[in-house]
């Protein structure tokens, strides 16, 4: 975290490094693209990073070689010939003016796809958390691109359902990347003038997206897994529930989930109360409140017809032994 030009904080994360590959494996769907194949050798948080950084300039350089994806954009302009369809009330209008008024579709690659890449590559530069080895390559790959396409901030929601085809479909994995990079590498809203962007894992957020992911990836058959499912209260109140477990045959809610990446000694009164709402709503009897380490004091207690419980999905030891184990108390209702 930078303090100064000169001074800056280094925080250590207290999830063991292996774990927390593996955590954002799940969390961002890695696995899939064989990104994290290579991580066997990152003895640190800075060369796990420097390791997906360059894994993106060579995805993106490789991706400049292809050519960029272009598609067709309507686009309107005065020019001195006519292109596409004129705009005949305009002329009409304006008889004098010698430039032509028109409408076109421009095949173009300065689109989303591309913006959302040139966007990242600017806060990693601005991270200033890669290797001399990466420079280089990161400042070439972010200059090649600067000339093909407008630079506009985008966000990591931003990165998630897309559309890709065969023409755009190594564009996946690209996004994936700077998914990961875009929510960790402070606030991206608007440019700022400070020349460094923390790097920060927010560690509450991604246990929240391992869990569900490791959910959906292992429940057993027949049921089905809802992430950060909108409730509706009225038009100007709502709210989102982490996870909805339920079955798909009957589309019956069989448990709310709400991760705490958090150790109290046992479960807080907000934390209960925020779970019966969210079980309340859904007509379900089950509601989970998941924590990363056992508590002093867990919980285990029926208000009324709705059972509420303390799971742990523990961080500390082997992930899929956790799951497993997790799993396994979660579902013992079904």
């Amino acid at each position: 975290i930078p303090l100064t030009n000169e001074l800056s904080i280094q925080l250590q994360p207290k999830v063991p490094l292996n774990n927390l590959f593996g955590m954002l494996d799940y969390a961002y769907n890695l696995r899939s693209f064989h990104i994290l194949e290579g991580l066997i050798d990152c003895k640190s948080l800075e060369e796990f990073y420097d390791y997906l950084v360059s894994i993106l300039i060579n995805g993106i350089r490789d991706r400049i070689r292809q050519g960029l994806y272009r598609t067709y954009i309507p686009t309107t302009a005065q020019l001195a010939y006519l292109r596409g369809r004129l705009d005949v009330q305009q002329t009409i209008q304006k008889p004098w003016d010698i430039k032509l008024n028109c409408h076109y579709d421009e095949h173009t690659s300065d689109i989303e796809d591309n913006q959302i890449i040139a966007w990242t590559l600017h806060c990693i530069c601005r991270t200033g958390l890669y290797s001399a080895k990466v420079s280089p390559m990161l400042r070439q790959a972010y200059h090649a691109l600067q000339n093909l396409v407008t630079l506009q901030p985008y966000s990591a929601r931003d990165c998630i359902g897309r559309n890709y085809n065969r023409l755009n479909q190594n564009y996946q994995r690209l996004h994936a990347l700077c998914r990961f990079f875009l929510e960790h590498s402070g606030p991206s809203h608007q440019t700022g003038s400070n020349t460094m962007l923390p790097f920060l894992v927010n560690m509450a957020k991604l246990y929240e997206r391992f869990v569900a992911e490791w959910l959906k990836s292992h429940l057993p058959t027949g049921f089905g897994i809802k992430i950060l499912e909108r409730v509706d209260i009225d038009k100007t109140l709502y709210f989102y529930i982490d996870l909805v477990l339920y079955e798909i045959a009957t589309e019956k809610t069989c448990c709310i989930l709400d991760t705490k990446y958090k150790i109290p000694i046992s479960p807080s009164r907000d934390d209960f109360n925020q779970v019966v709402i969210y079980a309340i709503t859904q007509d379900c009897q089950e509601a989970v409140l998941v924590y990363p380490a056992p508590l002093t004091q867990p919980l285990d207690v029926k208000i009324r017809d709705i059972r509420v419980r303390s799971l742990t999905f523990s961080l500390d030891g082997n992930l899929e032994e956790a799951g497993e184990l997790f799993l396994k108390k979660l579902t013992g209702f079904t």
